[in-house]
């Protein structure tokens, strides 16, 4: 079974990633820089930030251009390891 076959996802596709931590300062840049890492083609001026209701955490979304499943696992385990992120969708 290759990759293609054995998911659900068709690549390429546009495919959102939220992250949300506590916010900081450089929270944003943090995730930007591990963004554009896996996918450089990421255009940071669609990254969008929101703050909780009482200011203690920031949920970022990026969507990006997946092309593959590889790329997908890479960028999630790699964002999920990075002690800022509490958690990512």
């Amino acid at each position: 079974m290759d990759e293609q076959s054995s998911s659900l996802i068709e690549y390429p596709c546009d495919f959102p990633i939220k992250v949300m931590g506590k916010a900081q300062a450089d929270f944003a840049p943090v995730i930007l820089a591990i963004v554009k890492h896996h996918a450089p083609d990421f255009d940071a001026e669609t990254l969008t930030v929101k703050t909780s209701r009482n200011a203690t955490y920031l949920s970022i979304t990026c969507t990006i251009r997946a092309t593959s499943r590889i790329q997908l696992d890479s960028l999630y385990q790699a964002l999920s390891n990075h002690p800022m992120v509490a958690i990512v969708l």
